[in-house]
This record gives structure tokens, C-alpha cells and sequence, in this order.
């Protein structure tokens, strides 16, 4: 017997090469959904058609998408690894993030052409969709990546609890509670109102970083002329595996720019915006990231920054002279960027895989009066707060991580048979070399492995 509301999908796969253009893909992967959706009770049409459906509003400019990404990469990453990448390789962890962005600079590079090949909502798993022709691998990677978003927003409304307690006396399950409906709410207000929300807050934690590195080279005096220890000696014993180590560590806060791709349907001329909002997103954190570690290496004692709880706001209190509390206040935000972007991602991704078939055909359903869906948004919400309040955190937190790479190397898969077939790409599409995503698949891969002894080994 059918299940009721959702059968498989149309097919996408279109055996023609001069008819297996993205454009083609695209159409036929946005068109793609439950059969309840396209046939009425006695098997004809419904009268309100897919087109006539609510969408997502294509609102977000280049500025909007580039302060999502930052928003996504930024409060996930500086304002927590500052300590242990420290801890580490000491003087050479700047290094270490600049390896790491070497690193993600390859898959980003493939995201930037598969964005413009395949621009809707849940885009890894379409773009697995469309290399491969697999709903089952579709599905899996698109679950994938809900259950990364999930489990960071997790971590992170518990971390935000933790800078919370500080300034208001309630229990954490009561804080964290609080901070998820209401980070929930923000996100189901609607994409261009929660996208600037978050942009707001990115731009305050950027500017307390900004306001590091500033305070930094005004009142450091040796900050310039150290650099060369920055410099890694690998005749010294045990430098290359505390390098690799900490660009292990680094990779994972350049996570982020890949959740634009969740967003795509919401972009102006994504196949223009995007690619240039994920390079921007890359760039301006790897540069960021380098010169607050710097600054937090030269003007803090290094024991002192290894130990601290608050690495941040001890770098701040110590450069500037004023309350670490300031600083408390504006990772507070980072935090509560890292969450709203998060729930988003996770929505959208749910959102795309029941438009699509690959799920039940109610989470492709789209708000009318917000334009936002609804239902995925609210089934995220609930997760995340059963995980924060139950799941050991952080547990699930080296299970994401692992999973991202996975993602990443099977996004990186997917542009390279893509290429392989010969799909021509469309218009205006960003498009890299052959051996891109080649050796992105490769690089994560082999970062997957490495990071698997290294977690085995300690």
C-alpha cells in the first residue's frame, strides 16, 4: 500500500547531454515533489499548483548572504579555539588557520560552481542528486547535514548559557530553553528579517574582533617585530604533528561558508552572489582569525591563555585595560548568531528535501504570510533543544565533525563527476578547473582519516 503523502520523486536524470544542462537539473529538482502535491483525490490536478505554492522570498543581496556566512563561521570558531589552538602550537597557530584555509579554499571553490549549477535550498543533497542520481544518497546527505546544524546549534545554546549565567541568575536548563525558542522564533520571522538579525549581530561580534586587533597594534609595541617566531622550526621534534593538530582544529572553524548553499532560493542571482559571498565569507574570517590569534599570542602569556575559560575577554581586559565583561557581552552575541544561522540552515535544508520528495511532502511547505517554512523551522527548534538539554554534547560534537568532512568530500565528489559527464554549466556560473574538486574530495578525505587517529589516540 502507498504511504499516504508521499511518494518517490520524479526522476531528474536526463540520459540527453543537450538536455542534461544544470538548468534542466535545477528546474526539474525544484519541480520535483509528493505526489499529493501534484494530484487531487481522483488523480487529476489540483487546481492551486505547484507554482501557485508559496515560495521562498529571493531577497538577500551580496552583503546580506556575505554576513550569513560570516555570521555562520565566525561565531562558531575564534570565540572558542582561541585557547586550544594555542595549547597546541603556540606561537605558530596563526599558521596552523592559515593551512586550514588553504585547505577549505579548495572546497569552497567547488561550492562556488555548484551553487550556480544547482542553486535551491538543501544543496548538498541535490547536488548528490543530480551527480548520481540517487535519492537514497540525496537523502542521506541532506540528513547529514540537518544533524550537523542540529548538534551545533546544541552546543552552542549551551555554551551561550554558560556567558548568560554571568549576567542573569537562572538555572541553565531554563536559559537555554529560553535562548532556543527565542532564536527560533527570530528565524521563523521570516528570511530577509532573521538574516538581518544575524547580520546585526555579525557585525557586532566582527567588531569586537576588529576591535582586538586595532587595540592590539596601538598598544602593543612588539606586535609586528615577533613574527618571525610565528614561523614553525620543524627541526624541533614533535612541530609537525602539533601543526597538523592544530590545523585539524582549524579547519573546523572555517566551517560556515558551505551553508550559504541553504540559501540559495533566497538569494538574488545566486550564480553571481553566492560564489563571491562564500569567498568573502573565506577570506575576511581567515584574516580575522589570523590577527586575533596573534594579537592573543603576543599580548596575553601563554600558560595564562591555555587556561583561560574566557580567552577572548582575558585578551581584551589585558591590551585594552577595560572590563572583560564587554567582551563576555559581545561573544554572548556570537553565540546567539552561531544559533540563529544554524536553526536557518537546518530549516532549509528540511525544507528542500520534502520539496523535493526526499522527505514528507509538509516540511516543503512554505509560511504565506512570513514566506518561511514553518513546520522544518519548528521541527529544528525541537530537536535542538532536546539535544541541548539531554544528548552529551560533546560527544555529538566529534560526530559532527566527522560528518562535515564527509559532506564536504561528497559535495567535492559530486562537482567532479558533474564535470566528468560533461553538464554544461549555466550562464554566468562560477566554474574552476577539473582537478578542484578532485582534490577538495581528497584533502577532506584525508583529513576524515587523520582526525579519526588522532581522536583514537588521545
Amino acid at each position: 500500500m502507498r504511504r499516504s503523502g508521499w511518494t518517490k520523486p520524479t526522476q531528474c536524470w536526463l540520459p540527453n547531454r543537450s538536455l542534461r544542462d544544470s538548468g534542466s537539473m535545477a528546474a526539474c529538482i525544484a519541480t520535483a515533489r509528493p505526489r499529493s502535491a501534484r494530484l487531487g483525490k481522483h488523480g487529476r490536478e489540483d487546481v492551486k499548483t505547484q507554482a501557485e505554492q508559496p515560495t521562498l522570498n529571493r531577497t538577500l543581496s551580496l552583503a546580506q548572504a556575505t554576513l550569513y556566512g560570516l555570521g555562520v563561521t565566525i561565531g562558531a570558531g575564534i570565540y572558542v579555539l582561541i585557547g586550544a589552538a594555542a595549547a597546541r602550537s603556540a606561537m605558530s597557530a596563526p599558521i596552523a588557520f592559515l593551512v586550514a584555509a588553504a585547505v577549505m579554499s579548495l572546497t569552497a571553490a567547488s561550492f562556488a560552481e555548484l551553487v550556480g549549477r544547482v542553486p535551491v535550498a538543501a544543496g548538498e543533497a541535490a547536488y548528490a542528486r543530480v551527480a548520481f542520481n540517487s535519492d537514497a544518497l540525496a537523502t542521506a546527505v541532506g540528513l547529514f547535514v540537518v544533524c550537523i546544524a542540529i548538534v551545533s546549534a546544541s552546543a552552542i545554546s549551551v555554551g551561550t548559557a554558560g556567558y548568560m549565567s554571568v549576567f542573569v541568575g537562572l538555572p541553565a536548563s531554563v536559559l537555554v530553553t529560553i535562548v532556543v525558542f527565542a532564536m527560533g522564533a527570530v528565524a521563523a520571522w521570516g528570511i530577509k528579517e532573521s538574516v538581518l538579525f544575524a547580520g546585526a549581530l555579525t557585525l557586532i561580534e566582527t567588531a569586537g574582533l576588529v576591535l582586538i586587533v586595532v587595540s592590539g597594534i596601538l598598544f602593543v609595541p612588539d606586535l609586528f617585530s615577533r613574527f618571525a617566531e610565528a614561523l614553525p622550526s620543524f627541526a624541533v621534534p614533535g612541530t609537525t604533528s602539533a601543526l597538523l593538530s592544530t590545523t585539524l582544529l582549524a579547519v573546523f572553524a572555517f566551517i560556515g561558508f558551505e551553508s550559504l548553499a541553504n540559501v540559495a532560493e533566497e538569494v538574488r542571482d545566486p550564480a553571481i552572489t553566492l560564489p563571491k559571498a562564500i569567498f568573502l565569507t573565506l577570506v575576511i574570517s581567515t584574516i580575522l582569525y589570523m590577527l586575533v590569534i596573534w594579537v592573543a599570542l603576543v599580548a596575553v602569556p601563554l600558560p595564562e591563555l591555555i587556561n583561560s575559560s574566557a580567552p577572548l575577554a582575558l585578551v581584551f581586559e589585558r591590551v585594552t585595560g577595560a572590563s572583560p565583561r564587554i567582551m563576555s557581552a559581545i561573544a554572548l552575541i556570537a553565540t546567539l548568531n552561531g544559533i540563529v544561522v544554524q536553526i536557518i540552515m537546518a530549516s532549509r535544508v528540511l525544507y528542500g528535501l520534502g520539496r523535493q520528495g526526499q522527505l514528507p511532502s509538509i516540511f516543503g511547505k512554505v509560511n504565506a504570510r512570513s514566506r518561511t517554512p514553518t513546520l522544518a523551522t519548528a521541527v529544528t527548534v525541537a530537536l535542538v533543544l532536546l539535544f541541548a538539554l539531554v544528548l552529551p554534547l560533546h560527544e555529538l560534537a566529534d560526530l559532527a565533525s566527522r560528518l562535515t568532512l564527509l559532506v564536504f568530500a561528497m559535495a567535492n565528489l559530486s562537482l567532479a563527476w558533474i564535470k566528468r559527464r560533461g553538464d554544461p554549466p549555466p550562464e554566468h556560473a562560477w566554474i574552476v578547473p577539473s582537478w578542484v574538486p578532485w582534490a577538495g574530495c581528497m584533502s577532506c578525505l584525508a583529513l576524515f582519516v587523520i582526525e579519526l587517529s588522532v581522536g583514537d589516540g588521545t
